[in-house]
């Protein structure tokens, strides 16, 4: 320890007197009585010889001062590598990148909440909405009571003459809701209907200016305008500019509000925009969603920051679109919990579906006779048996007057005389006859309703945006403001069910394979957007533009729009075919991440080269196919060349995270870019339930990383150091029969279930777990006598044997839910000084806790991964409890 606090201080007085001797020399030539006598012109050659020995003489200083600390910086690191582990001996570093290496300093990570950071609550309180979600639902007994020619509903009645004053003012707005992918393929659905609308658009929207239309998915837009002559490009763009065609929400797709992770569902909305104002010069204003399995408040709120100043939303459980209808609080202002700075206009239809047979008013029957592509000969009818009829002098008169009741009815639910009528359905005005039959025979009914003073009522086609600016102006209020008398509503309008007891929660729990790649993409697009953003301002910098691949932008834009296209429900033939999207997307990201953390992570920049076939990097991790589950890259580690490690850290605070590789051998020595050694937890890789693989090894270690910062490790195949920790792993068996044999150098305990509970103990915590189950039952932290205690419990749910059964969108089961799976967990305890991890088989639950964590998230923190579970469906039920 002398030794070492000798070696400390000589190697500080030398760096002293190295700093004093270079601030002499810049002295003396500050202070050079010839440059002060030629201050004013140029100097003579001699002098700049003279300078130029000097300026030479300066760089040499500098490079001795530097091999000086460098042999100090060995030294002390030659004597702290010998001794144990000793947190405080490892100091923050910068390392030749830039960035901030701090190693494991058994520091917990956790964020700090300042009241700076929550400014929003400390303000001026907002009133309270009128309308509470949570006290709505406790409110209603579900009881779907039968309503009549409105089955969810009620009877409605109104006086004749309520119109007399002020006309009703009707806006039917003709759509065609186009998923993209759902029982057909994406580009199938395009080929087959899609361009064949839009192509038809052109035409039939230019006959009369008096027709309009309203779009939503700027995928299939975009996919028609890129193969469309410049003819029907200035055609469609003349339509969009004059108010005939509105893009309504503006988003690559119609996204899905329950599952879809609120980062996808802001990409798939800035991809729409940014393609809509940078083709068209278009911002939508706005939203329209009529198809999503229920409506988070997620979607108002990014609306509202896309600058949409209202919505309108559709499937919403039956119960609150009657209650809503009787209350007339189908409109109000959508407000988040934290202030009416959010507030967006959301109007809710009223009736079962966006089909023309539940839009114009309360009866289907009646409605359905003016959905005019049912005309008898079509190959779509109406279910209730009475076919529309095409609209002719001789039957306009009863015609208008039966449609005008549907209408009224349908005002009778809204506190405004204005009156929104959407007129399409899936894929509609894919033919050039539907256009025809709906406009033709509409355009009749208006122009006989509006030339009857009488009749009270002004109808017309319209597009989302007139409507709401409509409603506005008749309330007197600017666009996007509450008009007076509506309400405000805060929550959501989760779990729907369109009828009886049909819950579309189905969704929530199925293809979960598949919503757990669109999270794993979601975040390497993340990453790689970061990165390549760094490597570029880079490149520029340093006048490299043109070496850095300029491909990587287009694989950024391709893989936005593949994870785009899967925010909107999928099923059947195109789950296949988004999850091959997914996988390129995926491959390419990948790619840009390699580019992007090759070029930040070279030094010397100029002797950087692009390896088009042969990446510089490989990932951690490869799927080979798209239905596979990820592979980790195995590390195989030579004693006598390090292997490199690249971690990026793409979150925008520093992060104190345990870093997990694969290694082929047992003896590992971890160093820093720098040359500090770190501890390593070793740990054993299981290659089937009972057996741990003798080739591969699970290396573990902390590290402090950088906020938007990537860190540099080495690893070494060394003989065994101090900081190399063995994990001591404990199985817990269900029976006595199996046999399970260690591995050396990695200790192996096993226990045999018993209803005894069993403990594992770390530095900070004890653990309890049941001895019948594996599961954990307890929490307590070593400083707290207070004890935790949790409690999981798994169901399942088996489905009803009717017709209507549990699939990828509903949920009926056939009862109430089971307790248990039927068969013993195996569960495995591995434990060391860096983190305890538990898991089970064949259920797998993976909980890292570090050793000094001041506090435990739970349920957050248990991720429970489901494999091979031969199961309808599969539930956790947990409660915390003190």
């Amino acid at each position: 320890m002398k030794l070492k606090k000798q070696v400390t201080v000589c190697g500080g007085a030398i760096f002293c007197v190295a700093v004093f001797s270079l601030y002499l020399m810049l002295d003396k030539v500050q202070h050079d009585p010839a440059r002060r006598q030629n201050s004013g012109g140029n100097f003579p050659r001699s002098q700049i010889s003279v300078l130029q020995n000097r300026i030479e003489q300066l760089e040499q200083l500098l490079e001795e001062n530097h091999q000086i600390i460098s042999h100090i910086k060995d030294s002390v690191l030659e004597l702290t590598d010998t001794g144990a582990v000793s947190p405080s001996g490892h100091l923050p570093f910068r390392s030749s990148n830039g960035s901030w290496v701090l190693p494991f300093d058994g520091r917990a990570a956790f964020l700090s909440i300042k009241p700076q950071d929550c400014q929003f609550a400390q303000g001026r309180r907002s009133s309270p909405a009128e309308l509470q979600m949570l006290d709505v639902y406790s409110l209603l007994s579900f009881d779907n009571v039968d309503g009549g020619v409105w089955k969810q509903g009620f009877e409605i009645t109104y006086d004749p003459n309520e119109w007399d004053d002020e006309p009703l003012q009707v806006f039917v707005v003709p759509h065609s809701h186009n998923d993209p992918g759902w029982v057909k393929t994406f580009d199938k659905y395009y080929y087959d209907q899609t361009q064949h609308i839009f192509n038809n658009m052109v035409v039939k929207l230019t006959e009369d200016p008096r027709r309009k239309f309203i779009w939503s998915e700027i995928s299939f837009f975009v996919k028609w305008w890129e193969n469309a002559d410049i003819h029907k490009q200035e055609a469609m763009r003349k339509l969009i500019l004059g108010g005939q065609l509105e893009m309504v929400t503006g988003g690559w797709v119609m996204t899905d509000e329950a599952n879809s992770h609120y980062f996808a569902m802001i990409d798939q909305l800035i991809e729409g925009h940014q393609w809509l104002e940078r083709t068209l010069g278009v911002i939508p204003r706005s939203g329209w969603a009529v198809d999503p399995f229920g409506h988070s408040a997620t979607m108002p709120y990014l609306l509202k920051k896309a600058n949409i100043t209202s919505m309108l939303i559709q499937r919403v459980h039956y119960s609150i679109k009657k209650h809503f209808s009787s209350t007339r609080s189908l409109e109000f202002m959508w407000r988040q919990s934290w202030g009416e700075c959010t507030d967006i206009f959301c109007h809710m239809m009223p009736f079962y579906s966006y089909d023309v047979p539940h839009t114009c008013g309360p009866d289907p029957k009646i409605c359905c006779q003016f959905d005019f592509k049912r005309l008898p000969g079509s190959r779509v009818n109406c279910p209730w048996k009475v076919p529309p009829r095409a609209v002719v002098d001789a039957n306009v008169a009863e015609r208008a007057a039966l449609l005008l009741d549907q209408y009224r009815k349908k005002s009778k639910l809204f506190r405004t005389k204005v009156l929104l009528v959407p007129l399409g359905d899936d894929f509609r005005y894919d033919k050039a006859l539907e256009w025809d039959q709906q406009y033709q025979n509409y355009q009749r009914l208006f122009d006989y309703m509006n030339a009857r003073s009488e009749m009270h009522v002004q109808a017309q086609f319209g597009t989302l945006s007139d409507y709401f600016n409509a409603v506005y102006k008749a309330n007197d209020v600017a666009p996007g403001t509450r008009p007076p008398d509506h309400p405000v509503l805060s929550g959501d309008f989760f779990a729907y069910a369109d009828r009886e007891d049909h819950y579309w929660s189905g969704y929530y729990t199925s293809r979960p394979f598949y919503k757990n790649l669109d999270r794993v993409l979601e975040s390497h697009l993340r990453g790689a957007e970061i990165l390549y953003s760094l490597a570029v301002a880079h490149a520029r910098h340093g006048g490299m533009e043109g070496r850095y691949p300029t491909t990587d932008y287009a694989l950024l834009t391709d893989a936005r729009r593949d994870i785009g296209l899967f925010q909107h429900h999928t099923r059947k033939m195109e789950l296949f075919f988004s999850s091959c999207r997914m996988l390129r997307a995926l491959v390419g990201l990948k790619r840009v991440i390699i580019n992007a953390a090759h070029f930040l992570i070279m030094k010397n920049k100029d002797v950087y080269r692009f390896y088009q076939t042969e990446p510089f990097l490989e990932t951690d991790d490869k799927r080979p196919t798209q239905d596979s589950l990820p592979q980790r890259t195995l590390i195989e580690l030579d004693p006598n060349s390090p292997r490199y490690l690249v971690v990026f850290n793409p979150v925008e605070q520093d992060r104190l995270c345990l870093v997990t590789a694969l290694v082929n051998t047992a003896r590992i020595r971890l160093l820093t870019e720098d040359g500090q050694t770190l501890p390593v937890q070793l740990s054993a890789q299981w290659s089937s339930a009972v057996q741990m693989s003798p080739e591969v090894y699970q290396a573990s270690f902390m590290a402090r990383l950088p906020a938007l910062g990537l860190a540099l490790f080495h690893l070494y195949d060394s003989t065994d150091s101090p900081m190399t920790l063995r994990s001591d792993t404990l199985l817990r068996l269900p029976t006595h029969s199996q046999t399970v044999h260690g591995l050396d150098p990695l200790p192996l305990r096993t226990v045999t279930s018993d209803s005894q509970p069993f403990y594992i103990h770390s530095q900070a915590l004890t653990l309890g777990f049941s001895g019948t189950t594996g599961l954990l039952e307890t929490i307590r932290r070593k400083d707290d006598p207070q004890v935790m205690r949790v409690q999981f419990q798994f169901v399942t749910y088996g489905t009803r044997p009717s017709k209507d059964k549990s699939g990828a969108y509903l949920f009926l089961p056939d009862g109430k839910a089971k307790v248990g799976f039927g068969y013993p967990l195996r569960t495995v305890f591995l434990q060391a000084q860096l983190f305890l991890d538990c898991f089970n088989h064949p259920l797998l639950s993976s909980v890292p806790i570090q050793a000094h964590t001041p506090a435990l998230a739970l349920p957050s923190s248990l991720i429970y991964y489901f494999k091979n579970v031969p199961l309808n469906r599969v539930f956790i039920e947990s409660s915390l409890m003190k």
